[in-house]
């Protein structure tokens, strides 16, 4: 079944918390599917993911490059699956994709002080409890450590 997550962020960038989650799906094995919606954004994440860290490599690629389905981690604007990835991050308002069963986990990640994107987000859980999906929403704690909500 798939798992639809909810990162609820609050005072934090996507930028600031979508590495390390990025790091964690690659320890488990998993091949990842980035979701922006536009192109420029998808661009600033790809330098962002080559410099947040200087002790880390983070392998990754844009759905340009001719070998999109070797990439570990893929960052593309549609709802495509270049990679076959099992999980996929969905960020700045991208929708649930039309194969959103085909995914082990999706992971919603927005902005609590945004009204729409928690509106969009409201609506994407919405639609997930109605796939049948399992969803868990977290929220990031004053340590900086995600804790699950109800």
């Amino acid at each position: 079944m798939t798992e639809v997550l909810f990162y609820h962020l609050r005072g934090v960038t996507v930028e600031s918390v979508l590495p390390s989650l990025l790091e964690k799906s690659l320890q488990r094995g998993w091949r990842v599917v980035v979701q922006a919606t536009s192109e420029e954004r998808a661009d600033a994440l790809d330098s962002h993911l080559w410099t947040f860290r200087d002790d880390s490599f983070l392998p990754h690629a844009t759905w340009r490059v001719a070998d999109a389905a070797q990439q570990p981690v893929l960052l593309v604007v549609d709802d495509g699956n270049p990679n076959g990835a099992k999980i996929r991050f969905l960020i700045d308002g991208a929708g649930l994709p039309p194969d959103s069963a085909s995914y082990e986990r999706l992971v919603l990640v927005f902005n609590g002080d945004d009204d729409e994107a928690v509106a969009q987000a409201r609506a994407a859980w919405t639609a997930s409890k109605a796939q049948g999906f399992e969803v868990i929403y977290r929220q990031m704690d004053e340590t900086g450590r995600w804790q699950q909500r109800q």
